[in-house]
């Protein structure tokens, strides 16, 4: 167990320090000071190592988007578009190694795991916002996942212009969902 720590730790300060494409398993391997053939041994290949740092993150975004949705409280529904654009946002901006893996190494495994990601968050925030009457009751589930993919996929853009993530684009993602939210929203009639 203590050399896989070592070696996702070696990936994840590569990943962090020279980027997707420096964090081969050749350069894991010597910053480990093991053979390239040991950390074979625990990974069969490079997007093994990507996936076990990126499930590690995977369940720590679950944590913090399950807290901020489970906070009381009756927000707009921008409101709570823009709460979980900050803390995805915070997130990547804190975690280097989350972000390149998940914006630059998008290897079949890797997109398997950000789409379950996606339809999960979805229907988290789907809940959430027909429970606060800021979504109809019959709004489909594929809606939101349409929502949380179309806000990975500008999240994409935004960290491939700027390591980051560009502002300007994170504020057309957010305009861009709320938006198309809005077209299943509950009518502000409805709720008052």
């Amino acid at each position: 167990m203590e050399r896989r720590r070592a070696i996702l730790a070696a990936a994840e300060a590569l990943l962090v320090e020279q980027g997707y494409e420096g964090a081969t398993l050749k350069a894991v391997s010597e910053r480990v000071g093991i053979p390239i053939t040991s950390v074979y041994h625990y990974f069969s290949d490079r997007h093994q190592v990507e996936a076990a740092l990126l499930q590690r993150h995977i369940g720590e975004l679950d944590v913090i988007l399950a807290a901020l949705l489970d906070e009381p409280g009756s927000p707009t529904l921008r409101a709570a578009v823009d709460a979980v654009v900050d803390a995805l946002l915070d997130y990547f901006r804190r975690h280097r190694d989350c972000a390149e893996v998940w914006f630059s190494g998008r290897s079949e495994l890797i997109d398997e795991l950000v789409q379950e990601f996606d339809r999960a968050q979805g229907e988290r925030l789907r809940v959430f916002l027909v429970e606060r009457e800021l979504l109809l009751a019959d709004t489909p589930p594929l809606v939101l996942q349409l929502a949380f993919e179309a806000g990975s996929r500008l999240f994409d853009v935004a960290f491939r212009t700027v390591p980051t993530g560009d502002d300007v684009t994170i504020e057309e993602a957010r305009r861009f969902i709320t938006a198309y939210l809005e077209t299943y929203s509950v009518p502000a009639a409805v709720r008052d």
